[in-house]
């Protein structure tokens, strides 16, 4: 009867840990995203090329992101991964406020670095309590619901922008304490501040114990975390950069679709805003789920490389769509096969992370994590939305041409995701095979 009790409450535990850190992910996209649905207009006030933007959206954020992320996981393996969330959460959240503040592109720019540094303690910390608090054998699972919080984040972001932009004046109002503000500015205050009431109820989690870990106050040295990452090199290089390519076509895709209904349809931002932001929520949450469930099912059938497998298939079935999209005379159907493409993006990006959590012992899940994170944020968010920028700035030479930009990038983008999960197959079942050799039994929680 205790025992029935105790694993009743172990999962309830769990399962409010889960929820709690898809929320918070959720707000962290909320965050990040809603930079673009409001482009146009911050190009217009602040007299910004494409280029310019995209070092908002992207490089800047990527940067700061992962030079925290560095000694953040190094942290995260030795400390109360919790109250770095909490604290993590708090900052990124005023940050993201504080855009809403600035009169120039300079302020802009110190504030979007600093949300990139806030949301860096959060992706390797969750990575880790989660593997902690579930069952191994639902670890796809609850990896896909914690990763549905970049689609409900990116689509909301979207969504709520396009509401509040409809509902504000075109023109600069005067705001108790705040003074005169441009409505994008308002944007930027309204989707910041709730923030701070998920880092208050991050306090309410108790820090999970670690799992297949003979001492907690054991740290693992630097050099032993390279000497692993050398041993099985094959199979985090491969599996990373699938990652980090996979990455690179959704960061593009999220960053620049706005803009491309609205050059290429004449769609208003409150119409963009309502319509794609449905459907990265609706096809972004069935992928990443279906990804994790597909993963979980085929490694329980004994297919030891088969979420490497089903990434790569992902991102194959999504090129065609991909190059098609863009160069549809017609937006609705445009927008029918971008919700195509993200449920393709997100299958193989939902696989990826439960990929690497399964390598990886847990004393260095949140360095390697949060250096896996830098990889793909740099080559994904710094590199995905800037390539798109610069074709359209300097080789077509037209804003109106950006849906030919993403026609031609964006599919190079999951090519080269697949290429490089073919390439991870044979290393990485190795590499985990041995790992399960090696790792010790865990009661299922």
């Amino acid at each position: 009867m205790n025992l029935h009790h105790n694993l009743t409450k172990s999962r309830l535990r769990a399962a409010y840990l889960v929820a709690l850190l898809t929320l918070a992910y959720t707000l962290s996209f909320i965050d990040r995203q809603i930079l673009s649905l409001l482009v146009e207009p911050i190009k217009h006030d602040l007299s910004l090329s494409d280029t310019e933007i995209s070092v908002l959206q992207g490089l800047a954020f990527a940067v700061f992101m992962g030079i925290g992320g560095l000694p953040i996981g190094r942290l995260i393996d030795r400390s109360r991964r919790m109250s770095i969330i909490t604290a993590g959460v708090a900052f990124w959240s005023v940050m993201t406020a504080a855009c809403g503040l600035v009169k120039g592109y300079t302020g802009l720019l110190l504030c979007r670095m600093g949300v990139g540094l806030g949301e860096s303690t959060l992706t390797p910390a969750a990575y880790s309590v989660i593997s902690d608090s579930v069952s191994p054998r639902r670890l796809g699972l609850a990896i896909g619901v914690y990763s549905m919080g970049v689609y409900i984040g990116a689509g909301l972001a979207l969504i709520i922008g396009g509401a509040v932009i409809a509902r504000l004046p075109v023109d600069t109002m005067i705001l108790p304490l705040l003074g005169e503000m441009r409505p994008w500015q308002v944007v930027f205050v309204a989707v910041g501040l709730p923030g701070l009431v998920v880092a208050l109820l991050m306090m309410t989690v108790r820090e999970p114990m670690r799992r297949h870990d003979e001492s907690f106050a054991v740290k693992i040295p630097l050099s032993q975390v390279f000497h692993y990452l050398r041993e099985h090199r094959f199979a985090f290089t491969s599996l990373i950069l699938c990652q980090s390519f996979a990455a690179m076509s959704s960061y593009t895709l999220n960053a620049w679709a706005p803009s491309f209904f609205i050059r290429s349809y004449g769609w208003s931002a409150a119409q963009t805003g309502h319509a794609y932001g449905i459907t990265i929520v609706v096809s972004g949450m069935l992928g990443v789920v279906s990804g994790g469930f597909l993963g979980d099912h085929l490694v329980a059938k004994g297919f030891v490389g088969g979420r490497m497998s089903l990434m790569g298939a992902a991102m194959i079935c999504a090129i065609p769509f991909a190059a098609s999209a863009p160069l549809m005379a017609n937006p609705h159907a445009a927008l029918l096969m971008l919700g195509v493409i993200t449920f393709l993006i997100t299958l193989a990006i939902g696989t990826g992370p439960t990929a690497l959590q399964e390598l990886l012992p847990n004393r260095m899940r949140g360095t390697v994590n949060a250096m896996a994170v830098l990889t793909v944020n740099l080559i994904g968010l710094g590199l995905g939305p800037t390539i798109v920028a610069l074709l359209t700035d300097y080789v077509f030479a037209d804003p109106l041409k950006l849906r030919d930009a993403l026609a031609w990038a964006v599919p190079m983008m999951m090519l080269v995701a697949a290429i490089f999960a073919g390439l991870s197959l044979k290393p990485y079942a190795r590499s985990r095979s041995q790992r399960l050799l090696t790792q010790q039994p865990v009661e299922n929680a």
